[in-house]
């Protein structure tokens, strides 16, 4: 059997997840096939959106899992180990599980390369989505939780026939995959629905609103639509928040503001999967999602945040302002080369008394001399990697500071495993 460690390794030669050979769904489906079609032995809520599908995929999974089902999980990318991605009732699966299903995936793949049913290895991202598929259907769930890894209509998790899906906020990413336009971003999301199925829309921008309502209307997908469904009472602060919602006080322990929306979007899919009132209550107090505003260390505190994109960035800046105005802020920035840096500049940037540039571990890593010219910082530093930057702020940071790591859910992995793991 293949070791755990020579798995991964196989899986990052692959290069990165996000490439396609060929854009398609062809190659997944016919491994899948090969695999006795695991995809479909699960029920599944199949969760697509720019921005909050993981928080909002923790969520939902921990109302079912508080209304005493069993549950999977599939989300991407992972911060530390890719085990994370796959998680059996909130567990990762272990290093020999996941070695297992890649040594099935790979031989399987590798079969039908020689037989030339697939013209290319099934990309990282396909090769791990039907290990997961053949893990759950070992583990057999009541539920599984399924994100989409980018997009929608092409992704690889696009060979479900969920129960439900859900929509998260659309907005500006990897437009160079999903095109430079809301609408076309908002096509590729809404491209998971499928005929009938009902489908939760979260709060949208207008114009993704309508795109998305457009293609459920042609798939005769019932619409849960969160803006009909409003919140009050709002109270927030730099660990969580509590909200009145359909005559119910709910409490959310994930961070920023944004996180009422996501939990509102999560509990209309929990009521219409039939989870009563109380466990969707437990279910959303209990989530948690690592590295999204998510506080490591004190004195100075150390609080990390994935965001990686305009809109993420926005909501990261308005929890500065709104919790740490009165603080002197310092930021740990790192980003890949496929990001609008100059925007995400533009937003975050001034709220930094202290700026330090630095990279992940990434071949796609933007190097922190590039980031230079886009800061327009007068305290704008860099350095090589993320312990050096570490090094750097804590040198100068007083007690009573914050620092920030972000940019990029690779820097906040790197940034876990060496403050936590």
């Amino acid at each position: 059997m293949t070791s755990y460690p020579d798995s991964v390794r196989f899986l990052y030669s692959l290069g990165n997840e996000i490439r396609a050979v060929k854009w398609g769904l062809e190659t997944i489906r016919r491994l899948l096939e090969e695999l006795g079609h695991p995809e479909r032995c699960c029920r599944v809520v199949h969760v697509a959106g720019t921005n909050g599908k993981g928080s909002t995929c923790a969520m939902i999974e921990s109302g079912l899992r508080a209304a005493g089902l069993t549950t999977a999980l599939y989300t991407s990318p992972h911060l530390v180990e890719p085990t994370e991605r796959i998680r059996i009732h909130n567990q990762p699966v272990t290093a020999e599980a996941f070695a297992h299903a890649f040594d099935l995936v790979h031989l399987t793949s590798e079969r039908l390369l020689a037989e030339e049913e697939i013209e290319t290895h099934p990309t990282y991202f396909e090769t791990i989505t039907a290990m997961a598929f053949v893990l759950f259907r070992q583990a057999n769930p009541d539920r599984v939780v399924l994100e989409v890894g980018l997009g929608g209509r092409l992704d690889a998790t696009n060979v479900v026939e969920p129960d439900l899906c859900v929509i998260t906020p659309v907005d500006y990413d990897h437009e160079a995959f999903l095109g430079k336009s809301i609408d076309l971003i908002a096509a590729e999301k809404a491209g998971i629905l499928k005929p009938r199925v009902p489908v939760v829309v979260a709060c949208q921008r207008e114009d993704a609103r309508e795109v998305i309502l457009g293609r459920a209307a042609e798939m005769a997908c019932p619409v849960i639509d969160a803006a009909r469904f409003p919140c009050e009472s709002i109270v927030d602060n730099p660990h969580g928040s509590s909200f009145v919602w359909e005559g119910e006080t709910l409490e959310c322990a994930l961070a920023g503001r944004h996180q009422v929306d996501n939990a509102i979007t999560a509990a209309l899919a929990l009521r219409e999967l039939g989870v009563e009132p109380r466990w969707i209550r437990e279910g959303i107090a209990s989530a948690r999602w690592p590295g999204r505003m998510e506080r490591l260390s004190r004195s100075p505190d150390i609080i990390l945040d994935g965001a990686h994109n305009p809109a993420g960035v926005r909501a990261l800046a308005a929890y500065i302002r709104r919790h740490y105005s009165d603080r002197r802020v310092h930021v740990i920035f790192g980003t890949m080369r496929d990001k609008s840096v100059g925007e995400i500049a533009d937003t975050l940037f001034p709220l930094a008394a202290e700026l330090i540039l630095t990279a992940p571990r990434s071949p796609r890593a933007l190097s922190p001399q590039s980031l230079v010219a886009a800061a327009g910082h007068p305290r704008a530093r860099t350095a090589p990697d993320l312990a050096s930057a570490l090094g750097m702020a804590l040198q100068t940071a007083a007690p009573e500071d914050v620092i920030f790591v972000c940019g990029s859910l690779f820097l906040a992995g790197e940034a876990r495993a060496l403050l936590v793991e």
